[in-house]
């Protein structure tokens, strides 16, 4: 296997590349979906694959059953779906579509019977996507919170926990709506350790969490609530509906892909390949920046062969002080390129695998061991550009961003370290 640096940049975006194809929706969901109920079946589709998970069931779905619904998406994620309806909103921070789309699908379910059956397709970014708050909060004071939460480097389930318990259909609340219609929901995980109920704040499942849980976190991360968010926590109504609750009776959550399927899949390929490899595992969570740092040390101590990691990192971002821009992804690898300090043979790609990295067009970025040389050459301080967590700006000036667009599938990032 040829060792080029151009070689190693394409074996590495074709790792990549294989790692995506794993999680399509047209290669794992078929095999999952229910029989067809006595009545109807509703879709209802939230997150970032929700319109690729909607067009395989459409094609897997008998063609003399009743099925109609819609597909919540994020802008740019969409694709042609022949009976579900597909509509795109923002995402991280949610808009007015998203809360229109949001207040529609809740009288939908409403309107089931116990002879119907609502599909429910969930995957990462659903969360956001389904943008309608509790009574007495409006969408922008919701928006405010949900960017702290953002800022905050808070872990997706801990920010979840606090979504839940502002929000009018997430965390089991769409599942209460449609009682007494059977619910099955099909999820493709985007969350370390896989919880039903982080995965797009899990709207048809019961939730563990509370709302003393979710005023804790608010307060650990200081975040201030404005008065109606603080009345609403405080009151009886903004607890979620949990296991014990007859809504879900008989409920049924199926998984149909998940991250640590990602990673096993990508650990026989690799092996496949030839490479030795090092699995880290896909519930990797922490700053970006403490996590490449780890890493670095690994890597410099290992011996040739591929490091594999999924999982989802944070960054913690002060508003007052950062104006860069740049995902998770890109401060996890422009720490690891500080951390390796130019040592030779290193290679790295991190990437997430729905193909936007934080709120920019990349997926994530490649370094190699000329990053530090190659961007002293033109001027560029990276331990300045790594404060502002200007990540994005340092790889797009050197050319290593990966742009692949929307992948419509989810399940986190994916790392591979090259010690060559």
């Amino acid at each position: 296997m040829s060792t080029e640096p151009s070689k190693i940049r394409q074996e590495l975006n074709d790792l990549f590349t294989a790692a995506v194809a794993s999680a399509d929706p047209m290669n794992c969901l078929a095999t999952h979906l229910p029989q067809p109920p006595k009545g109807r079946t509703l879709v209802v589709a939230a997150g970032k694959a929700a319109a690729s998970m909607a067009r395989a069931v459409e094609l897997a779905w008998p063609t003399n059953e009743p099925l109609s619904g819609v597909a919540l998406t994020r802008y740019g994620h969409g694709q042609h779906c022949e009976i579900v309806e597909v509509i795109e909103a923002a995402h991280p921070v949610p808009d007015n579509r998203g809360y229109e789309v949001a207040q529609r699908l809740l009288v939908d379910v409403s309107n089931l019977t116990n002879d119907d059956l609502l599909l429910c397709l969930i995957s990462g970014g659903g969360s956001a996507l389904l943008a309608l708050p509790a009574d007495g909060i409006s969408l922008a004071e919701k928006r405010e919170i949900n960017k702290a939460l953002l800022m905050s480097g808070a872990p997706i389930g801990e920010m979840n926990t606090v979504r839940k318990h502002l929000s009018a259909i997430k965390g089991g609340r769409l599942a209460q709506a449609a009682h007494p219609a059977k619910v099955v929901t099909l999820a493709i995980s985007d969350v370390p350790f896989d919880a039903p109920s982080t995965i797009a704040s899990g709207p048809t499942v019961p939730d563990p969490t509370t709302t003393r849980d979710a005023v804790d976190l608010l307060n650990r991360y200081s975040i201030k609530a404005p008065a109606s968010v603080q009345a609403h926590l405080s009151s009886a109504t903004a607890e979620t509906p949990k296991s014990e609750n007859k809504v879900f009776d008989g409920f049924d959550f199926r998984m149909i892909t998940k991250p640590s399927d990602m990673i096993n899949t990508m650990v026989a390929n690799c092996r496949n390949r030839g490479y030795a490899v090092n699995s880290l595992g896909a519930d990797i969570e922490g700053e970006s920046r403490v996590v490449a740092a780890e890493h670095a040390e690994l890597a410099l101590n290992s011996a040739p062969g591929l490091i594999l990691s999924g999982g989802e990192t944070t960054v913690t971002v002060s508003a007052e002080t950062a104006t860069g821009k740049g995902g998770r992804n890109c401060e996890y690898l422009l720490a690891l390129a500080i951390a390796l300090n130019s040592a030779p043979n290193i290679y790295a790609l991190a990437a997430d695998t729905d193909g936007i990295d934080g709120s920019e067009d990349n997926a994530g970025a490649i370094i190699t061991p000329d990053t530090l040389a190659r961007a002293k050459s033109r001027g560029i301080n990276p331990k300045e550009m790594l404060d502002n967590h200007d990540a994005y700006t340092f790889f797009n000036i050197l050319g290593d961003l990966i742009i692949t667009g929307p992948t419509r599938t989810n399940v986190n990032d994916f790392r591979v370290i090259w010690v060559k």
